[in-house]
């Protein structure tokens, strides 16, 4: 197996993500050094549905402001601003791709939201948070990428204070017969894409002391949001802001193959809810 860490840098990283990022924000109209969070929602989320899927996710779990969140593999801060400006919590991005730290980081600042936001360059399963000390933690299209999800589980699991919730969006392994074919959006060959499926998650999560809550296969979701962008970029091009800016150029690729992936149903974005009791 390759160094999964040094692999899943280099294929995360572009070297230009800030410059990238900022034009997006010219295009869109906005203007980097007077930024407003209405700018970039939505915008700046690196997941299936967007914002969308994240607002469906944070729809189950209980929200006050100050809570403390962990967003786990948070990419370049998307979900951790969302929950700043609309909900009052403080969050705790970490993932291990310095590249996006140092974007969520600036966003967050450029927003004003550096007060309630924090990120670090970490790994899910050495997370630099005290035992109990966590409301709500998330995970949003991460779990690939992490081949020990029962250290995954335990460390969520330690971090949570009694009664938190651990929200998880994930690409889960689907019932339909086959491989999905390479480079996807999270990895560029199969030796670094850890799929399994949703009642892996089940286990290692009940192994871990977690409660199940609710589940949902979200594949007729993703399908529908994908071909509403098809829709889109026909008509009128990719927008200034979105995945494909965090991929870099070989977006489409990654893109095709995901979408025929979940078609066939060899991938199934699915929702988690756990509960600590």
């Amino acid at each position: 197996m390759p160094d999964v860490d040094a692999a899943l840098n280099t294929h995360y990283t572009t070297g230009h993500l800030r410059e990238a990022f900022l034009a997006g924000i010219r295009a869109s109209g906005a203007d980097p050094d007077a930024l407003r969070h209405e700018d970039i929602e939505n915008g700046d989320e690196f997941h299936t549905g967007g914002g969308r899927a994240t607002d469906d996710l944070l729809a189950q779990v209980p929200l006050a402001r100050g809570m403390r969140v962990v967003d786990i593999g948070c990419g370049v801060g998307g979900p951790a601003r969302k929950l700043a400006f609309h909900h009052g919590c403080h969050v705790t991005g970490i993932d291990p791709t310095e590249e996006f730290i140092d974007l969520a980081r600036e966003l967050s600042s450029r927003t004003g939201l550096s007060d309630l936001t924090e990120f670090v360059v970490g790994s899910g399963t050495d997370l630099p948070l005290a035992d109990g000390s966590q409301d709500l933690a998330l995970l949003l299209h991460v779990g690939m990428n992490i081949p020990d999800k029962p250290a995954l589980m335990a460390e969520a699991f330690r971090v949570l204070k009694p009664g938190g919730h651990f929200a998880i969006f994930d690409v889960m392994r689907g019932g339909g017969s086959g491989s999905p074919g390479y480079p996807l959006p999270w990895s560029s060959v199969p030796e670094t894409s850890f799929l399994e499926p949703l009642t892996a998650y089940r286990d290692m999560a009940e192994a871990a002391g977690f409660t199940l809550h609710a589940s949902r296969d979200r594949s007729d979701f993703a399908l529908d949001f994908t071909a509403r962008m098809k829709a889109q970029l026909a008509e009128s091009g990719p927008p200034p802001l979105g995945p494909h800016v965090m991929m870099g150029a070989g977006a489409p690729v990654r893109m095709a193959n995901f979408n025929a992936a979940i078609a066939a149903g060899q991938t199934a974005p699915t929702e988690l809810i756990l509960r600590k009791p």
